[in-house]
């Protein structure tokens, strides 16, 4: 699968105005009134950008704070993090690689085995459940849900 980030235009007329306010501005989304915080159901989460596998359901946790929160990335080279000083503090941005769309931040006080919390926001995450992991062509990570590609 060959993932390729979209030109702008073409971006601003794919994305709602929140998800290109959130992926392009590095905008948050608000907590609890966003379409992932609780949703529990077996799949994998990619970059509404790009494409790129990101999140695993299988990393996924509860972390009280109403946004999507994960212990670590499924594809650790799909993360890049960077040093983020906006509003006086200092925290970890999380980007895709690939898309360079803003995910979310990175905070040290997540669950084992990490000790990570990735605080995504669900505007830039599109989720394909475990069903349709084959047929939208990421068959390969049937694995994760102790099953196998077609």
């Amino acid at each position: 699968m060959s993932i390729k980030k979209p030109e702008n235009p073409e971006l601003k007329a794919r994305l709602t105005p929140q998800q290109y306010e959130v992926t392009q501005c590095s905008a948050t989304e608000p907590p609890f009134q966003n379409e992932f915080w609780n949703n529990h159901e077996d799949g994998i989460y990619v970059d509404v950008v790009s494409g790129e596998p990101l999140f695993s359901s299988t990393d996924k946790f509860d972390s009280g704070t109403g946004w999507p929160s994960f212990v670590q990335p499924m594809v650790k080279e799909n993360v890049v993090e960077h040093s983020d000083n906006t509003y006086g503090m200092r925290r970890v941005e999380a980007r895709s690689a690939t898309g360079d769309s803003h995910l979310g931040h990175v905070f040290p006080d997540g669950p084992g085995p990490t000790g990570l919390r990735y605080c995504i926001n669900s505007a830039s995450l599109r989720f394909i459940p475990k069903a349709k992991l084959d047929g939208e062509g990421y068959g390969e990570f049937l694995q994760l849900f102790g099953g196998g590609a077609k």
